[in-house]
Order: structure tokens, then sequence, then C-alpha cells
């Protein structure tokens, strides 16, 4: 028998901490798992799920207006916000619904509490129960980051845009990432005139410089204002509801609803990690080494909290890992070279591997091959936007070391793309692949 109450106690439900959960049950380990807030996590409850389908309904507004030129008699449409909203907010009860019976399926005791670390195998909930715990595994991810400065309260984040009561008319996004460019292209789809603030005058650091202007160029086409070099210096509420933004080096702007999307902070915050001698960085992530062990032998840590890299799929791989090396008898650790990430922008973008910049001050000697043109429904339809293709290879090998792409369907083309770069294949390699003609995807074994 053993001496504590469970072999595994996760402290959060999301992405990272349910694939651990559940693997490490069927693994045969006894797991409770304690979520303060809905099961499922930031991707599932206030994330990439919901988001990606306030994208897809975005897309509506070009789809329907390309239709006419391709012979469709569609009459001038409305959108209803608070229909999507709805539908979306609904489908994420079912996805809740999902994860919390792949948990239960798999025997995990599931504790809707907060729970803090108050000792190297014990855990204390919120209701006062302390339980005991051989590995403790923390996977409570990441908030979103809001600016400190007088009325900052004003505005809001990630977590509430999908519960906007009605659509701002006026909307200004704080930030340059992916988050800040996904909800520009939202909301400009849906009517809203935006504004996108941002500290300096790169959005996306760390996507490829010639994509990422590429975005911006078409952003400003379709509308989307961009203010750069701006520091926020306060919000004021004025007598009709609206919100007066005052930031360096632009005049006021008056809008109706302030979104932040400066990035995200590591969830460490309150629970007791420090006090129990758990190492923690500048910025409040957990440190651990490559088997997600902290600096307390029996405390692990997994997911955004980590702030190694912030994506779902990493995650669940890092849950994986853990169940598997901890209760499978498959020690392994995660890969965490060459990963591909997406924006789901309008037009969308996708990355894997290094950028011409990146290559250039590692490699030296590189070769940059790019495709430039208009898709195919692009032009019938008297759309004026441009894809761009952009493969870097090893000037020495030819081994292809990064992919970049801006373009419809981007992310679903760079997928399967990415195991190529994965694996380390050459320019040659896609040079041998006939074209699959006639799309867009075959413009990667035609670059120049």
């Amino acid at each position: 028998m053993s001496d504590f109450d469970f072999d595994l106690f996760v402290i959060g439900a999301g992405s990272g901490g349910t694939r651990a959960s559940r693997m490490s049950a069927a693994y045969g380990a006894k797991v409770a798992v304690a979520e303060e807030y809905r099961v499922g996590g930031t991707c599932v409850i206030r994330g990439c799920v919901p988001k990606k389908l306030l994208i897809f309904g975005a897309h509506f507004a070009e789809d329907l207006k390309d239709a006419r030129r391709f012979g469709w008699d569609v009459p001038d449409c409305r959108f209803d916000w608070p229909t999507l909203r709805d539908n979306v907010l609904a489908d994420v009860d079912r996805l809740n619904g999902l994860y919390t019976q792949g948990l239960e399926n798999n025997g995990v005791t599931i504790l809707h509490e907060r729970a803090t670390v108050t000792g190297p195998n014990e855990v204390t909930l919120a209701s006062g129960r302390a339980v005991t715990a051989k590995t403790i595994l923390i996977a409570t991810g990441a908030h979103p980051h809001v600016p400190s400065f007088p009325g900052s309260d004003y505005g809001i984040t990630s977590n509430e845009v999908f519960h906007l009561a009605t659509l701002p008319k006026h909307v200004l996004i704080a930030g340059g990432g992916y988050i800040a460019n996904e909800f520009a292209g939202i909301f400009n789809e849906f009517g809203s005139k935006v504004t996108l603030v941002n500290r300096s005058d790169v959005i996306l650091r760390g996507y490829d410089a010639q994509v990422r202007d590429r975005l911006l160029q078409i952003s400003m086409t379709k509308g989307i204002e961009f203010r750069f070099f701006a520091e926020f210096e306060k919000i004021e509420k004025q007598e009709d509801g609206s919100l007066r933004v005052s930031m360096t080096n632009h005049e006021p702007i008056d809008v109706d609803c302030v979104l932040f999307a400066t990035g995200r902070v590591p969830n460490s915050k309150g629970l007791g990690l420090e006090a129990v001698g758990v190492e923690l960085d500048d910025k409040g992530a957990v440190k651990v080494d490559a088997d997600n062990r902290s600096s307390v032998a029996s405390i692990y840590a997994v997911g955004d909290v980590t702030n190694r890299v912030q994506l779902t799929p990493v995650a669940i791989r890092e849950g994986q890992a853990f169940a598997d090396t901890m209760f499978g008898g498959k020690p392994h650790q995660v890969d965490y070279h060459c990963i591909p990430s997406a924006v789901f922008s309008h037009p969308p973008i996708a990355s894997v591997g290094m950028t011409e910049g990146e290559a250039r001050n590692t490699l030296g000697s590189v070769k940059v091959y790019t495709s430039d043109f208009r898709a195919m429904k692009n032009v019938l339809a008297g759309r004026h936007e441009r894809a761009l293709y952009k493969m870097i290879c090893d000037g020495v090998t030819g081994r292809v070391v990064g992919l970049h792409m801006i373009g419809p369907d981007a992310p679903e083309i760079l997928q399967a793309a990415a195991v190529a770069v994965k694996a380390g294949l050459t320019k040659d390699a896609f040079d041998a692949t006939v074209a699959l003609h006639p799309t867009m995807a075959e413009e990667l074994v035609l670059l120049k």
C-alpha cells in the first residue's frame, strides 16, 4: 500500500495537464487533477479552439463577396455577432464535457477547486483538505499580460473577448504578436474599425521579415490602422461610454473596446512553489530540466507555466513524455527542434525552421528560393492579394532549414511540408517531386 494518497497529483487541467493525467492513469497510476476553472485549459476554453471558430466565421465576409464572381447570386448579408458567439461558446461546452469524460474514463479523480503546493509531496485544496502525492505536476498554463497604467482596467484580454455582449464599432488592439494580428483580422472582417497599437514598428517578432512585411502590407490594404512606437499613457471613460486612449507619439483616439494582446505570463503566482524550494525564472516560469523536473525532485512542470515554447501541441508532447517516462517505462524527452507554427491572420502565416536572418547568422552560406503569386481563386475573385512562399536552404548541403508561407490555407499546407524540413530533406528532394496541379501547394516544388 502506498504511503501517499495519490501516485500523481496534477495542478491544472489544460492541454499538458490532461494528457499527463490521462496517460499516467492509463499506465496504472492513481491520479488526481485539480482545476479551479474548467477542464480543457486555455486552448479549448478561451484560446485556440474558440478563436479558430471565430476565424472561420470571419472568412465568410470575403467568401460571400467572392461568390458573386463565381456566379452565385448572393444578396448583401448582415453579420450577427451574438449568433456566432453563442454557437462558439456552446461548442466550448461540448469540448469541456469531452475532456472531462476522457479523464473520468481513465479513472482520474477531478477536483474542481484551487490547489496550492504546501510541501514536496503535499498539496492543499481551497476547501482546506490536504492531499499527499508521490509526484506533483504543475500544469497551470499562463494568463494574458495587462500593462499597468492609469485606466488599464477598462481594457479586456483574449479571455473576455469571446463573451462580448456586442460587436465593437471601433476596437483598439494592443500588441504586435500572433494574438493581436489574429483578432485584428477577425474584427476587421466582422466590420469593426481596427487600430493596432504597438510599442515598436515590428509585428510578429520571430517570424521571417519578408513574410511579416507582406502581412502588414495586406492588413493595411484591408483597412487596419497601425500605430507604431506608441506607449500607453492613460485610458479615460467618456460620458457616452467610449474609451479615450492617450499614447506617446500619436493623438488620442476614441474607441469602444481596448483589447490587450501584449504577451502571456506563467501562472505560478500563489501556488506556494517558492516556499517549498521550486526555482522560478525572472518571468515567473518554473525552471525545469529536459525531463520536466523542477529544482525539487518530486515536483515537475509542463506547458506554458515553464515558458519554453507556448504552443498547445508542445504542452501535449511534454505531458505525454512525462507520463511515458514516469509511469510508462518508455523514457524520452521532447525534441524542440523545428517546431512548426502558424498565425491565423487574414491571410494566414505558417512557418517552420530558421528564418532567413537566423540562417545567415548561423550558417553563413544560404540559398533562398521564393514564389510570389496570386492564388487562382483570388484571380477570378478580382482580389490583388498575393501569396508568398519562401524556402531557406543551407548553401553548402542544399538541406532545407526553413519554410515560411503567407497565403490561403498556408497552415494546412505547411503541416505536411514540415515533415520534410524536420527530416532534413534537400531542395533537390522537393524538385524531384512532381507538382500536384492545380494547387497552391505545388509552388513548394516549383520554387526558384
